[in-house]
């Protein structure tokens, strides 16, 4: 049985703390959920669960609960959802969400096998450019950016006003892609 399914059984058991092995105290029980809270906080869903599992054997009732509702939690987290992914939207579509919870690795993957599937589609650039600015690959960012600006003007405005862009418009070459009217000042 592995560690998870460990934890699992244990949280599907009924609260039994007669025969269940208790925390030392509640102090200590308390310590233990404040440190699997920081841990669940920081998405750190594996070892936050094994805490709260200790958690939920000790003698405070309340905290035992509270931990118990955290532990399926965590457990609803990390199980892997099997993606179906079919057009280039999808793709680009789960590489923005991606973006969005900075999950930068798995997002360029994403991105560009929608680029692969579309290779004509300007907002996949764009995409794809922020997700390479902000996992510092400045090289393919300017390429994607300056390709997503070729095929529709429109995103250097959105560019100009993205904030995720904003600390690095003012850089070269940046500055040049999305503010060509500075080289005339």
């Amino acid at each position: 049985m592995s560690k998870a399914q460990a934890s699992k059984a244990a949280l599907s058991e009924p609260m039994n703390t007669a025969t269940k092995p208790a925390a030392a105290s509640a102090p200590n029980q308390l310590t233990t959920f404040e440190a699997a809270m920081k841990l669940f906080h920081a998405r750190q869903f594996k070892e936050a669960l094994d805490l709260f599992v200790e958690a939920t054997r000790g003698p405070e009732r309340d905290i035992a609960n509270r931990a118990q509702l955290h532990a399926s939690m965590c457990q609803r987290r990390l199980q892997q959802v099997a993606v179906s992914l079919g057009s280039a939207e999808d793709y680009y579509n789960y590489g923005v969400a991606l973006i969005n919870s900075r999950n930068l690795p798995e997002a360029r993957v994403h991105l560009e096998k929608a680029l692969e599937m579309s290779p004509g589609a300007d907002h996949v650039h764009y995409a794809l450019a922020l997700a390479q600015a902000l996992s510092g690959d400045v090289h393919n960012a300017q390429h994607n950016l300056r390709r997503a600006i070729e095929l529709e003007p429109r995103n250097r405005l959105i560019a100009r006003q993205d904030a995720d862009f904003a600390p690095l418009a003012n850089q070269p070459p940046f500055d040049a892609i999305i503010f060509p009217e500075k080289k005339s000042w």
